[in-house]
């Protein structure tokens, strides 16, 4: 082909510029593009990867994985929270979705976490599955602070929390504090009692400092079981009484309904966790949600303020907008 000194493409440029305009444009097979520019198919194939390589042609994939991002911006302006969402076929099952999100949301958490910071963590199948893919990130004066107690009437949860948690400070650098009281006390009257401790008192002070929490949702609905109906933290009047409050998950074993209310809730009155104003004055509320059955958990926390970042898979993140248009 005729070349002209004053064209600042260089022959190889202008070549695959012409090579790519007929394959992606013109349609043209690699065969006849080869016969149009006198040249073999493999080096219009060479023509094609250089087209590509230095930017001449760009590709854009079209597929419905695309949808997430328009998820993204809707659920910001319907709810006002800073939406992630995963990309997960539908036809996935629970525990695979699970896996997904936890996953993403152990990357995007290391973009979160920083140097001097304090990082309430919440237990549960959710917390656990995302600790097992956290990415090394060094900090230095950072802190991890369990969210709730892990004890129960079967055991004393210092070892499922201590490995969850752990995981969580060797990734970050950072010093770990526990918190070994019950999940759920016996009686409010004991609670309070705890509360006075002075020991219990520091972890407490060390909650109102959080810059950030982490948590899944519980819920009574969820196909994979979150910790907290299962574990043997709830007994059966405790399940009847949460079933007539209208109650549809919790935060770190603090109980709301779908419309984000808490009030009259006898069993926070027992439980563990910062209550729904402690965890609302938190600046940065990360919830990590995989499953359309925690959709009504997610209303709910939604609707009680206590998420500023949602991770969420792509099916639930659908749903929840349907379930509000």
């Amino acid at each position: 082909m005729a070349r002209t000194p004053s064209n600042p493409l260089t022959g190889k440029t202008r070549d695959a510029l012409t090579a790519a305009q007929l394959y992606y444009l013109q349609d043209l097979t690699m065969d006849a593009i080869a016969a149009e520019l006198h040249t073999s198919r493999s080096s219009v194939s060479r023509l094609l990867s250089h087209a590509r390589d230095t930017g001449l042609v760009s590709i854009r994939v079209s597929s419905p994985l695309d949808a997430p991002h328009q998820i993204e911006t809707d659920i910001n302006r319907r709810f006002g929270v800073v939406a992630h969402v995963v990309p997960v076929p539908d036809q996935s099952s629970d525990v695979d979705r699970l896996e997904r999100v936890a996953l993403t949301a152990a990357r995007i958490l290391g973009t979160f976490v920083d140097s001097n910071m304090s990082i309430g963590v919440a237990w549960g199948a959710t917390m656990t599955a995302v600790s097992r893919h956290l990415v090394t990130k060094h900090t230095h004066n950072s802190r991890i602070v369990q969210l709730n107690g892990a004890a129960n009437p079967r055991t004393t949860g210092l070892v499922y929390a201590s490995e969850l948690l752990q995981r969580f400070g060797t990734a970050y650098g950072a010093a770990v504090q526990q918190f070994a009281v019950p999940a759920l006390f016996d009686s409010a009257e004991t609670k309070r009692a705890m509360w006075r401790e002075r020991s219990v008192k520091r972890v407490l002070d060390m909650q109102r400092e959080m810059d950030m929490t982490v948590f899944g949702l519980g819920s009574p609905f969820a196909v994979v079981p979150s910790h907290v109906y299962v574990g043997g933290y709830l007994d059966e009047d405790d399940l009847q009484a949460m079933q007539a409050a209208g109650v549809v998950g919790d935060v770190a074993t603090v109980f709301y309904r779908e419309d984000g209310s808490d009030d009259g809730i006898e069993i926070n009155t027992r439980s563990s966790g910062p209550d729904l104003e402690v965890q609302r004055r938190v600046a940065r509320r990360v919830c990590i949600v995989a499953g359309e059955s925690k959709l009504q958990s997610l209303r709910g926390a939604l609707a009680a303020g206590l998420v500023t970042d949602l991770i969420v898979d792509a099916t639930t993140a659908r749903m929840l907008l349907d379930a509000s248009s």
